[in-house]
């Protein structure tokens, strides 16, 4: 089961002279005054995680500081679940610097005190510890105003499953106070004999500081934290020049499984093993870019140039009302220096001819070498072709096999479709620079990922299994050190899974063969794959509803997908805003508030709300984990969103709208008290009813341990297992 809380502080409230519970209770009686699992006045200072990982052997130390901020005495038993395959004889436990004694209690005698906390203090978060082993210890009391700290210490040992080392942390905050924690930090130093690949974290924005080959930190904070999902990162031991591992998950029924991929290039190369390419910088000249763009656009080309590989060749291109070039033909890097004299000489002024200035560098673009294009807007066409449509025609009958376009939309008045269309055809990526971000920040850091390929051309095949519905569909070319995540469905899966991937190296083709990787028969893995996929997917039917136009099949899949896996954005917003959302009707008025929402996309390919929806939603076709709910951390204001998450537009606002979280595979939605898992069906499917802390829930429990996680949300739940919905209700 997964451990998804962390501690418990069982609290009595002292008043005068009440006496406190025997040291060898199991647990503290009720005193006259009573207990408080949930104290207001228990403030959390600080919560602090300290890993370091070397050959596989974590050793933990947590950090925390709490303050009592009420008028009277604070007292009681702290609780840490241990988190499986902790080694418990390398265990230590400090109370403001001083060694405490803890009791060390195995799974089973520990499930009989959590039974017997949930029935005494009527908590059903607390379910969530059901299963795991753990420490109890006296480690109060606090006085008024006063401070104390607690330092843990545990040692675990990591395996090591398809290629991949596995850390969780669990972090939910939830259960140790309504208040949340003032300040929250992760950090995690991994030290290997081996090198390490790939680097992920599923749960958290972490950032990586790779410190060599073999070693890496990654690290995540965020100030008052209320609740985020448990900490899980996966390492890759590298094996080979291009390093893949697989990840997958299968739930109870007969679906098709999900699988994610991890592509890793070498971190860095050699000069004389990084492909030589071709770069044309295509710069707009426009009267519009005058002043601080103009002067960032010059500065973004000029870095470019700087960074050339030795054996890389470049020209640029400048449009306005007309089009101008560097040179006639590619140069080598023994001009760069004349090239930027040159830019920085240029001033910016006339119209906007894209279609001329695109033409134009296709045109120079040879075909034997792999060429990159850095496209730079800051307005729609105005001169020459100016239709969408026809400049793709135009630009689609001169494309080149080899050419990669890379566009940059400045500020709000860009046609979002037309850069949109060109980087899906052109197997390149869309950035928007907002108004208060830096041209030549944008640019340098997508050029830093793209500057060293390493395989272009590059074709994904699986052997072993059916996959479908890949996301992203075609894989881009790889660079060194920049990561591929794929995901995607699979049906009959063998034994043996062999993964292939070929591309171009030096015009010469390469194949490179992975084999004896799994892809999961039966129930199981990584629960968090199914949602990864579930926001690349909606992500890509609102992309082709705002390119191409509405269609009901595509509105019908979205409805679906964001029901079942609670995939918010503020297109799906129906979620949480109909109250009947699992019955036919909610799901009929779903249709038509996402209908309306199609035709607006469909119709604004330029002003704020355009570029907002075209950098939100290309985010999600991207998405490297999943898109959190609303009322997690990432859209809390307490924690840290991606760029993508904070830039996006939650409905509510100060209004009522229904709770939504996730619990392992499944997506609960809160309507009227009640929490429904997404996958009962209202209209055709009728509950068991079981009553909240009875003696039947806790058999059910028994017989169902992986009931504990849902029943956790609180005394009122329905839950489909085995095709049964099960529902509790309160006494």
């Amino acid at each position: 089961m997964k451990l998804r809380t962390l501690y418990l502080i069982i609290v009595i409230f002292l008043m005068g002279i009440i006496p406190t519970a025997a040291q060898d209770d199991p647990l503290p009686p009720i005193p006259c005054c009573g207990v408080f699992t949930d104290p207001a006045w228990l403030r959390i200072d600080y919560h602090r995680v300290n890993t370091t990982i070397e050959n596989q052997i974590a050793e933990t130390n947590v950090d925390m500081q709490f303050t009592n901020e009420g008028e009277a005495l604070a007292e009681g038993t702290f609780i840490f679940p241990l988190p499986e395959g902790a080694a418990v004889d390398q265990l230590v436990m400090y109370v403001n610097g001083q060694a405490i004694e803890a009791r060390i209690l195995p799974a089973g005698e520990a499930r009989e005190i959590y039974n017997e906390i949930v029935r005494q203090y009527r908590d059903p978060a607390l379910l969530e510890y059901i299963g795991s082993s753990l420490i109890q210890a006296n480690v109060f009391p606090i006085p008024p105003g006063e401070s104390r700290r607690i330092e843990i210490n545990y040692s675990q040992i990591l395996e090591v499953d398809n290629g991949l080392i596995h850390y969780i942390y669990p972090v939910s905050t939830n259960t140790l106070s309504s208040r949340p924690v003032d300040q929250m930090s992760i950090s995690v130093d991994v030290v290997s004999n081996d090198p390490i690949s790939n680097i992920y974290s599923p749960s958290h924005n972490i950032a990586i500081n790779r410190l060599s080959e073999t070693e890496f930190r990654a690290g995540w904070e965020a100030v008052n934290v209320s609740s985020t999902d448990d900490f899980s990162l996966y390492y890759g031991i590298a094996s080979n020049t291009i390093n893949v591992n697989l990840l997958s998950y299968k739930d109870s029924s007969n679906e098709d499984g999900f699988f994610m991929l991890l592509v890793q290039p070498p971190v860095s190369v050699p000069d004389d093993q990084i492909i030589p390419k071709d770069v044309i910088i295509v710069l707009d000249q426009s009267g519009s870019m005058a002043g601080s763009k103009w002067d960032q656009a010059r500065a973004a080309a000029v870095y470019v140039l700087d960074h050339l590989g030795a054996q890389d060749r470049f020209n640029v291109v400048l449009f306005s009302t007309g089009v101008r070039t560097y040179s006639d033909a590619m140069q080598s890097r023994d001009t760069v220096e004349d090239a930027s004299n040159w830019i920085n000489s240029q001033y910016a002024e006339g119209g906007t001819d894209i279609n001329a200035a695109l033409l134009t560098a296709l045109d120079l673009a040879d075909t034997d070498r792999p060429t990159t294009i850095l496209f730079l807007t800051d307005g729609l066409a105005t001169e020459g072709v100016v239709w969408t449509d026809d400049i793709m025609a135009n630009l689609e009958m001169a494309a080149k096999p080899n050419v990669r376009i890379f566009t940059f939309g400045v500020g709000d008045d860009v046609d979002t479709f037309l850069l949109d269309r060109i980087t899906t055809s052109f197997h390149g990526v869309s950035s928007y620079v907002r108004p208060s971000e830096r041209i030549d920040e944008e640019v340098a850091s997508l050029y830093n990922k793209i500057s060293a390929p390493v395989l272009t051309n590059v074709l994904l095949e699986v052997v072993g299994s059916r996959v479908e519905m890949l996301y992203p569909q075609q894989l881009n070319d790889l660079f060194a050190g920049e990561q591929i995540t794929v995901v995607g469905r699979y049906r009959d899966p063998s034994d043996d899974v062999t993964i292939k991937l070929s591309g171009i190296i030096n015009g010469v083709e390469q194949i490179f063969t992975y084999d004896g990787l799994e892809l999961r028969a039966n129930a199981g893995g990584e629960a968090f794959i199914p949602r990864l996929w579930a926001t690349r997917r909606i992500g890509d039917l609102l992309n082709t509803i705002r390119l191409n136009g509405e269609n009901q099949e595509l509105i019908d899949s979205i409805i679906s997908l964001s029901v079942r896996y609670g995939i918010i954005t503020p297109y799906t917003s129906f979620l949480i805003e109909e109250d009947d959302i699992l019955t036919q009707q909610g799901q009929a008025e779903a249709r038509m508030d996402l209908a309306d929402e199609a035709a607006a996309l469909n119709s604004a390919n330029t002003g704020q709300g355009a570029v907002d929806a075209a950098d939100n939603i290309n985010s999600m076709s991207s998405a490297s984990v999943p898109l959190p709910s609303p009322t997690s951390a990432a859209f809390a204001p307490s924690a840290q969103p991606s760029e993508a998450e904070s830039d996006m537009e939650m409905p509510g606002g100060g209004e009522s709208f229904n709770a939504l979280t996730n619990v392992n595979d499944r997506t609960f939605v809160n309507i009227d008290g009640v929490w429904y898992d997404t996958t009962f069906d209202a209209d055709n499917m009728t509950t068991t009813q079981v009553v909240f802390l009875s003696d039947e829930y806790f058999d059910l429990l028994e017989e169902f341990p992986e009931l504990a996680d849902y029943f956790a949300l609180g005394d009122h739940v329905i839950v489909v297992l085995n095709g049964i919905a099960y529902e509790v209700v309160p006494e």
